[in-house]
């Protein structure tokens, strides 16, 4: 019975430890954090002129194209076989064309915002993590993710605004 008494008492130590350090866990909304960021909206702002400018490009290629194919079914009777299977083939070279620059566009958009959310989530993860040290916490969720079932935890979203400047 004594052994018992010795192993109930050592298993309630390490749940109450555990329940001990439950108490510095805390939670950040990085969505928040990066919304309020001035780097980030000017990034948006960087990458919305981008896509449009993109998009325009795209917009002036695809109506050359069509204009050509236009002329070229207007034409198709009053032409040769010859000619009309190579315009036929000209026309699917732009449109071959047409694609590789859209996939382009799209990575060099992807690209242009890898590069830019990186020295931004550094400085975020930075911010969190002094803010961790400063304040004793042993876990901070993110808790803007859905990964995050229950939050009761220090919300420590401020602190970091503040570590920021925000």
């Amino acid at each position: 019975m004594n052994k018992l008494n010795v192993l109930l008492v050592a298993v309630v130590m390490v749940f109450a430890t555990g329940f001990a350090k439950a108490q510095k866990i805390a939670s950040v909304d990085v969505n928040a954090i990066f919304s309020a960021m001035p780097e980030a909206k000017a990034l948006d702002q960087q990458l919305q002129n981008l896509q449009t400018a993109k998009q325009a490009e795209l917009e002036k290629q695809g109506k050359s194209l069509q204009d050509l194919m236009a002329k070229y079914q207007k034409e198709a009777a009053t032409q040769t076989q010859a000619i009309n299977e190579q315009r036929s083939q000209e026309v699917q070279k732009l449109q071959d064309n047409l694609q590789q620059v859209y996939a382009a566009a799209q990575k060099d958009v992807a690209e242009k915002r890898e590069a830019g959310l990186a020295p931004l989530e550094k400085k975020i993860n930075d911010a969190i993590t002094k803010v961790s040290k400063a304040a004793g916490y042993e876990y901070v969720f993110d808790a803007s993710t859905p990964a995050l079932l229950y939050k009761a935890g220090i919300d420590a979203t401020p602190a970091v605004r503040k570590e920021l400047g925000l």
